[in-house]
């Protein structure tokens, strides 16, 4: 937990789903939600990044040890957690996970808490898509999808999937068609990826703007991290935010 130090540790709970959360920093806020295992040392040294900017940094904790390393075995169970928990939906197609309801509401408090025209989500892999989804909340104006992975993209039709219940759907395209644009990264050859970012294209048209990195790897922000990818979200979260 050391890598946690001078976080303010508490929890939220909305329509009966609980998570505890991790809070620093001061101005505009960001929802920052960590990637498959968990909150990573990696994943935690970019909220402190973050913060470091000029935000309020609030880092939900969804599975896994908080502060423990990538490693075989906690990948594994926050794999297997990921594709049973009727929270996160991880295979289902065309269907909303239920967390990012709570998540939604999370962002809509943190909102209420710093003021400003609105606060960002950034998710990862996993969690990639959920920034999208939360933007059925007014208070996400500035979602960040770095290489959104979910569902997992075992089939053509999984890898081009957003993860949205169509009306969900059609709350994001209205959203985005009235202003609010979205940043996704990856590297361009991640088969975790998919063909989701030719959807996010089609579907967002010029308001979806990727940062595309070449390679095969995958953690754009943490254990990949890509410097041109990490100052385009802090420019796009300036520019949205402040």
């Amino acid at each position: 937990m050391g890598a946690l130090h001078g976080w303010h540790r508490d929890s939220f709970t909305h329509d009966g789903i609980t998570h505890d959360t991790y809070r620093r920093g001061a101005g505009p806020g960001v929802v920052l939600i960590h990637e498959i295992p968990g909150m990573t040392p990696e994943a935690i040294a970019f909220g402190q990044e973050l913060v470091d900017h000029g935000f309020t940094v609030v880092m939900p904790h969804l599975f896994g040890e908080p502060g423990e390393p990538m490693g075989v075995r906690n990948t594994v169970s926050s794999f297997v957690r990921g594709c049973v928990s009727r929270e996160f939906t991880a295979l289902a197609l065309r269907r909303t996970a239920p967390v990012t309801r709570w998540l939604a509401a999370l962002a809509g408090d943190l909102h209420a808490s710093v003021g400003g025209p609105g606060v960002g989500a950034i998710g990862m892999c996993f969690t990639g898509g959920f920034a999208l989804a939360m933007m059925v909340d007014e208070s996400v104006v500035a979602p960040v999808l770095a290489q959104p992975s979910a569902p997992f993209p075992f089939t053509p039709a999984r890898s081009r999937d957003l993860g949205l219940s169509p009306a969900d759907h059609d709350v994001v395209v209205d959203r985005v068609n009235a202003g609010c644009p979205v940043l996704g990264l990856r590297f361009e050859d991640d088969p975790a990826v998919g063909r989701r970012f030719q959807t996010l294209r089609d579907e967002l048209g010029e308001n979806f703007t990727a940062v595309q990195f070449p390679g095969r790897k995958h953690s754009t922000l943490t254990l990949h991290r890509q410097e041109r990818g990490v100052q385009a979200v802090l420019a796009f979260l300036d520019d949205r935010l402040r």
